[in-house]
């Protein structure tokens, strides 16, 4: 995996994981690779992937069965898309709304496209 400047490696690991679970390649109730297969998969540190699943761990997403590894809880999958969902609010929309009102798109204009895009796909 190429890893970015712009964020520390153990967060872009946590994202990379959480897409994997959001995708089904770690279905609830599934294990998940013990902390040194990840390492070696991802050419880092074991503490840097420790830190992964604490954080994981943390959010419910992931269980310690002690002995037997990391498995996926069945609330993994919610809590990866509020996650996703509280970033998308906190991040894209204020930027998206910013480029709204540099372009001088309404919120009623905004609201025909929304509408239109919406229509579209439903029929397809």
């Amino acid at each position: 995996m190429e890893y970015n400047d712009n964020q520390p490696i153990w967060l872009q690991i946590y994202d990379l994981m959480c897409a994997r679970i959001a995708e089904g390649k770690y279905p609830a109730g599934e294990r998940i690779p013990s902390i040194r297969e990840l390492a070696v998969e991802m050419q880092v540190n074991p503490n840097t992937i420790v830190r992964v699943y604490e954080r994981m761990e943390g959010d419910k997403m992931i269980a310690n069965r002690r002995g037997v590894g990391y498995f996926t809880t069945d609330t993994a999958l919610t809590t990866i898309n509020e996650v996703w969902r509280k970033e998308f609010i906190d991040n894209d929309v204020p930027q998206f709304i910013q480029r709204m009102e540099q372009f001088g798109v309404g919120i009623e204009e905004f609201n025909r496209l929304y509408q239109n895009i919406i229509n579209h796909e439903n029929k397809h």
